[in-house]
Order: structure tokens, then sequence, then C-alpha cells
């Protein structure tokens, strides 16, 4: 079984090819989340680590300083099309770039990129299968020169289709059996059951009827690069994902779903939508039911 769409996802051979095209744009968004003791995470830019040392010619967008909602109560929330065109074009992005993304953690924080500048019209955005782990495992080069990209015109389109809120949530539990719809939750296992004792986010289990694929299974844990097509396409099929339905993604912040998201995309979804302040909005009212297995 081969991707629907192959073309969202490049290689490193790929990027060594074209690094040096005048259309291409590479960028690091590595975040580091560090657990804070009484529970909780802190979110640290990974800034300094691209720093010490990146792919050459590639840049960084700082997610949390400069494309996310501060205004907002929950962090990572997407912007407002003037505030990211703004920032994206700051940074020497347009609307038309060859848009390369990559982090070096697993993928989730180019994936959210992806899905920002996707839901924001930008139809080139690509992730890089592996990230800087692939790029450095290959013994490729490493450069702590800053990136030259002049600053850019950047057209939004926004799609407000990609992002589910609250209300569509309480909508897909009160229909009992979803209306319509799939509510996939990209946390891992541990936390889906209510196994981790709500540590993260101060209650355990998972939103009623939602099924599970955590977004750390999405890819090799030996190579970094993304599952075959046929594996992950059996991973959401077992939870439930249907083509002819709309499905959620939901996680603690945003992230990890948006790498299922981007993994659906890949696999041909056509309705799929990044549920924006997740468990960190759910689960802070007592009200809303969580199951615990």
């Amino acid at each position: 079984m081969a991707f629907a769409h192959p073309e969202f996802l490049v290689s490193t051979d790929w990027l060594a090819e074209h690094l040096a095209d005048d259309d291409v744009r590479v960028f690091e968004t590595t975040v580091f989340l560090h657990n804070v003791e009484g529970g909780g995470r802190r979110a640290e830019s990974g800034r300094s680590a691209y720093e010490t040392g990146h792919i050459p010619g590639a840049g960084f967008l700082d997610l949390q300083a400069d494309f996310s909602d501060n205004d907002q109560a929950y962090r990572f929330m997407m912007p407002s099309a003037a505030a990211f065109a703004e920032a994206a074009g700051r940074h020497g992005v347009s609307d038309t770039s060859k848009l390369v993304l990559y982090d070096r953690l697993g993928s989730q924080w180019a994936a959210r990129f992806w899905w920002m500048f996707r839901s924001m019209g930008c139809h080139d955005a690509v992730v890089l299968d592996g990230g800087l782990r692939r790029w450095t495992a290959e013994g490729r080069a490493i450069s702590t020169d800053p990136a030259t990209y002049a600053p850019a015109s950047f057209n939004p389109t926004s799609d407000p289709a990609r992002f589910a809120d609250l209300a569509e949530v309480r909508a897909f539990i009160e229909s009992g059996t979803g209306g319509g719809s799939c509510l996939i939750n990209a946390l891992g296992r541990d936390q889906h059951s209510g196994a981790d004792g709500g540590s993260g986010y101060g209650r355990a289990g998972h939103i009623p009827g939602a099924t599970n694929v955590p977004s750390g299974e999405l890819t090799d844990p030996e190579t970094g690069l993304f599952r075959p097509a046929d594996e992950l396409a059996a991973l959401f099929e077992g939870a439930g994902a249907d083509r002819a339905q709309r499905v959620v993604t939901y996680c603690g912040g945003g992230i990890a779903a948006s790498n299922d998201a981007f993994i659906l995309a890949m696999l041909g979804y056509a309705n799929v939508a990044v549920y924006d302040a997740s468990m960190s909005e759910y689960a802070a009212d007592p009200s809303l039911p969580l199951v615990a297995d």
C-alpha cells in the first residue's frame, strides 16, 4: 500500500539535492516539554539547540513566541490569519514557498507547523521524514550559521474546518454514536486509559467515545522515520477512522494531535480536524466526563 499523498513528506536525500534551490525554505521547529513537579509540563523553545547545529541554511520557527495566540488561556493555540501571515512573512515564507519543516524529536512539532501552514493555504509545505535525527545519522553537514531568507509576503487563505473546538467535541459526546464523526486521542496509551493517574492534565482518562492512536507509535523507534503506509493505515482503521466521516484528533495541546492528523491526510482522509485546546481545556472543566479503563 502507498500513501495517497506521499508528496506531503520528503526524504533527506531529496532535501540534500534541493537544499540550495531558490524557492526552498527549510526550518527547524523543535519545542522541548519538561515535566513540572506537582503536575503539568513546561514548554521550552528549541532555539538554543538549533543554534548549536542545524541543517545548513535552515531557519528556526518559534511556535510559542511567534506562531501561537498567546492571548488565549491555553498554549499553542492557532493564531489569527493576520498574525500568522505576519510571522510567516517576517521569516521569509510566502504562501507559495516550498516549505520544508523538521524537528529533532520525532516529527510531531514539524507536523504541527505543517498543519498550521496548510490551514492557511501554503500547499507546498512538507515534513522531512526522520527530521534532524535522520539527517545527522547519515553523516550529513551541520551548520551554526543563521538563515538568510529575505522577508516575504504571505497571503493567507484560512480553512477553519481544519480545527475543532469544544462545542464540536460536546456534540460528538452527546450524539452517543459519534454523529458521523470519529474522535481519536493521540496521547500515549497510559494517558488514554487513565493508568497515568491524570498526571499531565489533572484528571485521568479520555473523552467518551474516543479511540487511541498514540503519536509516538507513528514512527519507527530505531530510525525515526514514519512507519510504512499499510501499518499506519491499519492503526487508524483499527481505531475506527472512516474516510466517509469527519475525523477529529486531540491530545494535550494540539501537537501530538497534529501528527495524527498529518498521517491521516497522507493516507487520504479528506475531512480531518485538530481539537486545538484538547485536554488542556477539556480536563480543566470538572463537569465534562472522562472515561478511565
